[in-house]
C-alpha cells in the first residue's frame, strides 16, 4: 500500500501543475482590483463589464457562428467519411490520408490552408475560417464514429433491406440510431475545439471579423487585465462542460 501511495505522487503533481494556473485565473477573475494579480476583494464587475465590451461581443458572435457551422458540416461529412472508410474502403493509405488532418500540427495545417487560399486568390474572412475548421474537424468526427461503427452489426441493415426497406431507410432507421452516441460525442468535441481554436483562425481569418481567441490575443498584447481573466474563465468553463458532456456520451456509447 505504501508503494501505491508513492506512485500516486506523480499523478497529483501533474494535476497540480495543470489545474493550479486555471484555479488562480478563475479566482483572480473575481478580483475587485484593476490590477490583474493584486487581490483586493471579491467582485463580479469584470464579468458584467464584458457585456458592454463591443469588441468581445463581436468576437463571441463570430466564434459561435464559426463553431455552429463547423459542427453541423463536420459532423455530417465526418460521419459519412467514417462509413466510407470503414465499409467501402480496402486501402490503408486512403484511410490514413482521410484521418491525417486530425494529427497534423495546427501550425503546418494553418500555413498550408493559407497558402491554398492565397494561391486561389480567396479573400480571408469567416468563411475561410469555417472551411479550415471543417477540414480538421471532420477527421475528428470520423475517428470517433469509426470506433463505434466497427461494433455495429451490419447484418441488421441487411435484414432491413431483406424486409423491403430502402437503403436510405435502413441508414436512417438502423445505422444512425446505432451511431447516435458517437455522432453527438464527436459533435460536442468539434464544437469545443472550434470554440477556442486560435492558430488556424489566426492564419485564415480576415482583420475585419476576428474570432474571440483572436480578440483575446489582441487584448493580451497590451497586458493582462481582470477582464481578460474573466473572459478566459468563461471560455474554460464552457470547454470543460462540453468535454464532460462528450465523455458522458462516450460512456453511454460503451454501455450500449
Amino acid at each position: 500500500m505504501k508503494r501505491l501511495g508513492w506512485l500516486r505522487l506523480p499523478l497529483f503533481g501533474v494535476l497540480v501543475f495543470l489545474y493550479l494556473p486555471i484555479a488562480v485565473l478563475a479566482v483572480m477573475s473575481l478580483n475587485t482590483s484593476d490590477l490583474p494579480f493584486i487581490w483586493k476583494g471579491i467582485s463580479t464587475k469584470w464579468y458584467i463589464s464584458l457585456l458592454s465590451n463591443e469588441m468581445v461581443l463581436e468576437g463571441l458572435k463570430n466564434t459561435l457562428l464559426v463553431a455552429v457551422v463547423t459542427t453541423l458540416v463536420a459532423t455530417t461529412l465526418g460521419t459519412l467519411l467514417a462509413i466510407g472508410i470503414t465499409r467501402y474502403n480496402k486501402s490503408a493509405w486512403l484511410e490514413s490520408l482521410a484521418l491525417s488532418p486530425a494529427i497534423i500540427p495546427d501550425l503546418a495545417l494553418a500555413i498550408g490552408l493559407l497558402a491554398m487560399f492565397t494561391t486561389f486568390a480567396v479573400q480571408l474572412n469567416l468563411l475561410t475560417v469555417m472551411i479550415s475548421h471543417i477540414v480538421f474537424s471532420l477527421a475528428i468526427v470520423a475517428a470517433v464514429v469509426r470506433g463505434r461503427l466497427a461494433e455495429v452489426d451490419q447484418s441488421l441493415e441487411e435484414a432491413a433491406l431483406d424486409l423491403g426497406d430502402t437503403g436510405v431507410g435502413a441508414f436512417w432507421r438502423i445505422t444512425v440510431p446505432a451511431l447516435r452516441p458517437a455522432i453527438i460525442s464527436g459533435a460536442l468535441l468539434v464544437f469545443t475545439l472550434s470554440l477556442d481554436e486560435f492558430v488556424i483562425a489566426f492564419f485564415t481569418d480576415g482583420p475585419s471579423n476576428p474570432t474571440l481567441p483572436i480578440v483575446i490575443y489582441s487584448m493580451v498584447r497590451f497586458g493582462v487585465t481582470p477582464e481578460i481573466n474573466a473572459l478566459a474563465t468563461i471560455i474554460m468553463l464552457t470547454s470543460f462542460v462540453m468535454i464532460f458532456i462528450a465523455q458522458r456520451k462516450s460512456k453511454v456509447l460503451e454501455s450500449l
